[in-house]
């Protein structure tokens, strides 16, 4: 159990817990033998996936009941009574996905089908029973060989699996768009170190500002403290000088160099090549 959820006595004394699988704290499965309650408290977004059994959720105000085949979406920083138990016979066992702020930057930064449309309104804090989909019934199942033991799973194939979650949610209601990607909260995260990690994607100032945690008249006034280019020409600079070093190395077609970098249009890269460095592109000599 990872300290996402801190086990609590019920008046029953609870069975054991046994955990499936756990990847990073991230994404895990376990089983409860007979009624536990635990408090949730996690910083990141959660879902909890019921594959049998019963989970209730109790705020004290409210309680949302979840059964087999059923998928509760928990807001980050929440804190509610889980109880968790076996229902029709079969002991409670549930799969945990958590989105860290971390795997939200990146697939903000993609782009595409992560864009927060705009003038879209959040969510309303608090607990949200999804509708069951085929997204989410796949998402899931494709999860179940893991309660075997001897199977572990690999980092790339859970992070797909992250993404397919994200993309579920999306598609279920597109206020989880902007519920999920904002990052405007007190602290804010280095601008060169975002911008040297994420050259290669394309970003409006107003999409920077929002992800590294600032205003658009704050990312702006920081900025000019850091550079005396405008971000989008920092970036197309940063992209060419890696370009020009990848070129350096030999071993890579211009084409593949133009989109690794970030390039969308590879004329636009070699004219812009050309009047940052004086030469074309296939004058660079290998070192």
């Amino acid at each position: 159990m990872t300290d996402m959820e801190t086990k609590q006595l019920t008046e029953e004394e609870p069975g054991p817990l046994k955990l499936i699988f756990n990847y990073e704290n991230v994404f895990y499965s376990f089983f409860y033998d007979d009624t536990a309650a635990c408090i949730h408290r996690s910083r990141e977004y959660a879902m909890n996936y019921v594959c049998s059994g019963e989970m209730v959720l109790d705020n004290g105000e409210e309680q949302i009941h979840v059964g087999k085949g059923e998928c509760v979406f928990i807001p980050r920083d929440h804190h509610i009574t889980l109880y968790k138990k076996p229902c029709n016979g079969e002991r409670y066992c549930g799969i945990f996905l958590s989105f860290t702020r971390h795997f939200l930057r990146e697939m903000y930064a993609q782009g595409g089908p992560y864009k927060v449309p705009a003038h879209t309104p959040k969510l309303k804090s608090g607990v949200i029973k999804l509708p069951r989909t085929a997204e989410l019934t796949s998402l899931f199942s494709s999860l179940t060989p893991f309660f075997d033991p001897e199977v572990k799973p690999q980092g790339d194939f859970m992070r797909l699996k992250m993404q397919e979650g994200l993309l579920a949610l999306l598609h279920i209601d597109k206020r989880f768009a902007p519920t999920l990607f904002d990052f405007n909260e007190p602290w804010k995260i280095d601008i060169l170190d975002f911008l040297d990690k994420n050259y290669m994607y394309e970003f409006t100032q107003e999409d920077l500002a929002h992800y590294t945690g600032r205003s658009l008249a704050t990312f702006k006034r920081d900025f000019k403290k850091i550079s005396d280019l405008t971000p989008e020409k920092w970036l197309i600079r940063k992209r060419l000088e890696v370009a020009y070093a990848l070129m350096r190395e030999g071993g890579r077609k211009i084409a593949d160099v133009c989109t690794q970098v970030g390039f969308k249009n590879q004329s636009h890269f070699s004219a812009a090549f050309k009047r940052q460095y004086g030469i074309a592109p296939t004058a660079v000599t290998v070192s």
